[in-house]
């Protein structure tokens, strides 16, 4: 009961409510509250407080993810590998969408004809990280600077180059571009190469697309990965490449646990994924 009070109360600091918590958990919003409740009397603390349509959490819930929320996910990591995958078990691949976009998409619709139980879903680097961690994913496909410390597999697949990306002849670098979110691990790295060139982030988004749609709409440059140069099927007038934006690299890896990779359909997914980069 004690664990499955911090797995809602997990969901409940992600969800911000009860009734969308519920729907996480395929549970009701009562059973939400009532397991709240329980883990506020075993623990003799508050650790909720209604904040009109949303739920604040308290600065001991807050102590308490950020104490027990690592060690949690990684107990239910290890339930996860000791589970056996049989030919209709769900198999799920978390992915960064720019990848499974650029690099992923036919071959796994070619895959999914041979194997129909696989679910894929798409998040940024850090819960993918979490998602394998967990064992609430099998695999995962991110980009970017992982965790010093982490308890999987992490496969190095390539170093990803990026593009400058405009409607317009560039002669040489740009003064200001559209960036996507430098605070995102994929992205972090960036900031510094950016500053130690002179170019202002003119524009953090959130989707690559939406920078490379902008930039083809001529309203600045944009630093646009590979990957998505391939899914707009982007025309070489329009990509751009300079010498010192070499390092302006992101790192993709294919990541999961050791004793996934046991599992026959978990090896030949990670294996066939891992043949699309040799």
């Amino acid at each position: 009961m004690l664990l499955e009070g911090i797995e809602t109360l997990l969901v409940l600091a992600e969800e911000g409510t009860m009734s969308r918590t519920g729907s996480r958990l395929y549970i009701s919003q009562s059973a939400v509250s009532k397991r709240i409740a329980k883990l506020e009397a075993t623990l003799g603390t508050k650790l909720i407080i209604p904040a009109g349509r949303l739920i604040k959490l308290t600065p001991d819930a807050h102590a308490l993810i950020k104490n027990v929320g690592p060690s949690f996910n990684e107990i239910r990591g290890l339930i996860f590998e000791h589970q056996n995958l049989d030919d209709q078990s769900i198999i799920t691949l978390d992915c960064s969408e720019t990848l499974v976009a650029g690099y992923l998409a036919n071959a796994l619709g070619a895959y999914f004809q041979k194997d129909k139980y696989i679910s894929i879903t798409t998040h940024h680097t850090p819960v993918i990280v979490e998602n394998v961690q967990s064992g609430k994913a099998s695999i995962g496909f991110c980009a970017g600077h992982l965790p010093a410390q982490y308890s999987f597999v992490a496969e190095h697949l390539m170093d990803e180059p990026f593009k400058l990306v405009f409607n317009q002849p560039l002669t040489a670098l740009p003064k200001a571009i559209v960036v996507n979110d430098l605070k995102n691990p994929s992205n972090i790295s960036q900031a510094a190469v950016l500053q130690k060139l002179g170019i202002t982030p003119l524009m953090e988004m959130d989707s690559y697309t939406a920078s490379a749609q902008l930039a083809l709409a001529g309203m600045a440059p944009a630093l646009v990965p590979q990957s998505i140069v391939k899914t707009l099927s982007i025309d070489d007038k329009y990509c751009f490449e300079f010498a010192e934006l070499a390092e302006l690299t992101r790192p993709i890896y294919l990541i999961y646990r050791q004793n996934s990779y046991k599992q026959p359909r978990v090896k030949n997914l990670v294996e066939t994924i891992a043949n699309l980069f040799v």
